[in-house]
């Protein structure tokens, strides 16, 4: 079995097909349905190859989709649990690479498992609500007490005895949850201090100073800029040539008060950017190429974000662009930002998006530990 990605008017589309070559009825319907949702590709995507590691499973076992249950969950974890990862490991240098029963031994990651679990779920309910399957979801949820005393959780108005109890599904793996790993203050000068064209230095502040995600300003348009008013207007666009994305259908204001944004933006567009181009987007290719006056794509975005730090001497696997974001959503936790305001700011539909922040250095814990050892000191 796998799974074809296919380009089509409007975007792309992925099924997924058994031996024979015959597309998988159930499964194309369901890819179609988050298609009409709206769903990204990078969605459907994910979607379509975690179900691919379902119907092997199913095919291993000589088990179907109608006679999968609760209890088959529990070897589908154990399945995947001992699935070999084919995804290729972030490293810059020589690595010791480990094979066991003549496979990787690298394993999937846990939140993959538990993303692979929220598909199947999805999948089923799919199914229901069609009318294909009349037993309940396989993927069985149980009250979650423990999360209900979170004391940062939101509270129903009516307390316990609200219907909005906390949930979770009965079989899913312990995830880390991981800090945010913004970037310190001399690196950020080192890479600020490569950046040679004005292309490179707006687009890699817009995200330093604006915290904006790598798709938000690739896919910006030369109307989204307001230099009166010292800000930009990040907008919900999928129409990009070369397939970025925002990720948030939530538009913002984010306002830039730091000169240095738009004097190297509005030096890229006025002496920089191709003057016979047409297109409304920002980021385009420039030089005497056979691809000059095209979109920036989110590849050469990387592939220069790459070659800057090589030469900033700050190259390592979890410095990508995004980290650029993670940096200012810290820097302004750090300055004293409120929580929800930096929500708004960051155009997160989560508070607990935002709350990663908040964990890299927590305010009200340092100046209890700062107050701790006056204490100490003073004795």
């Amino acid at each position: 079995m796998k799974v074809n990605r296919r380009q089509q008017v409007g975007g792309v589309s992925f099924e997924l097909v058994d031996d024979h070559g015959e597309t998988v009825i159930e499964v194309d319907g369901y890819l179609r349905h988050l298609t009409a949702r709206g769903c990204s590709p990078h969605t459907l995507s994910a979607y379509a190859h975690d179900l691919l590691h379902f119907y092997r499973f199913l095919q291993r076992d000589g088990l179907s989709i109608e006679t999968f249950g609760p209890a088959e969950s529990l070897a589908l974890l154990v399945y995947l649990r001992q699935l070999p990862s084919r995804r290729p490991a972030h490293r810059l240098g020589l690595a010791l690479a480990t094979v066991a029963d003549g496979q990787s031994a690298t394993r999937l990651a846990p939140a993959t498992i538990n993303r692979i679990f929220a598909a199947v779920s999805s999948f089923y309910e799919h199914l229901i609500l069609l009318g294909s399957r009349t037993s309940d979801n396989p993927m069985q949820m149980r009250p979650d007490p423990a999360l209900a005393r979170v004391s940062e959780r939101h509270v129903p108005l009516m307390g316990s005895a609200s219907r909005q109890c906390p949930i979770r599904r009965a079989v899913r793996v312990k995830t880390v949850v991981r800090l945010p790993r913004p970037l310190s203050d001399e690196q950020v000068s080192s890479l600020v201090g490569s950046l040679g064209c004005w292309r490179d230095r707006a687009l890699m502040l817009l995200m330093l100073d604006g915290g904006l995600r790598p798709g938000e300003a690739l896919s910006m348009h030369l109307e989204d800029v307001q230099y009166g008013q010292r800000r930009v207007i990040v907008r919900y666009r999928t129409d990009h040539p070369k397939g970025a994305r925002t990720k948030s259908r939530t538009e913002r204001v984010v306002d830039l008060h730091e000169p240095r944004t738009l004097d190297a933006l509005n030096r890229y567009v006025m002496d920089e950017r191709p003057r016979d181009s047409e297109s409304p987007i920002i980021f385009l290719v420039g030089g005497r190429g056979a691809r000059r006056r095209e979109p920036l794509s989110y590849a050469a975005l990387v592939k220069l974000f790459q070659r800057h730090c090589e030469r900033a001497g700050i190259r390592a696997p979890w410095v990508t662009p995004h980290a650029l974001r993670h940096t200012h959503a810290t820097r302004l936790w750090e300055g004293g930002m409120r929580e929800l305001t930096l929500q708004k700011r960051l155009g997160h539909a989560s508070p607990e998006s935002t709350r990663m922040y908040t964990r890299v250095s927590d305010q009200v814990v340092v100046a209890e530990y700062q107050r701790a050892l006056g204490v100490k000191a003073v004795r």
